[in-house]
């Protein structure tokens, strides 16, 4: 065996070692992949896909439902303001718009 085909032989199982150790971190990614997955998928189930409830930003307290049917939205406990969605904001102009006359 002349060196060129020693040198072209040792090029061959580098490349193999090379593309051994690739496949073997592609599988490990993989599983790990799935793992993660699989932990999220857990921590969700545990949770019941229960959102997180709205906190004030001023005293940290959970917000509760407005009691006035009319308006909705949540407000804080210790009254340091109200929050409404897009659709409560909405309601609200138009109540406004028809009584100004």
């Amino acid at each position: 065996m002349s060196n060129g085909e020693k040198d072209k032989l040792g090029e061959k199982l580098h490349d193999v070692e090379a593309a051994r150790e690739n496949e073997w971190a592609r599988k490990r990614d993989q599983e790990l992949l799935e793992k993660m997955r699989h932990a999220k998928h857990d921590d969700e189930a545990a949770r019941g896909h229960q959102p997180q409830p709205a906190i004030c930003p001023e005293c940290k307290q959970e917000l509760v439902p407005n009691s006035d049917q009319r308006v909705g939205g949540m407000i804080c406990p210790q009254r340091h303001g109200g929050w409404f969605g897009w659709d409560t904001v909405a309601k609200i102009m138009g109540d406004f718009a028809h009584t100004k006359k």
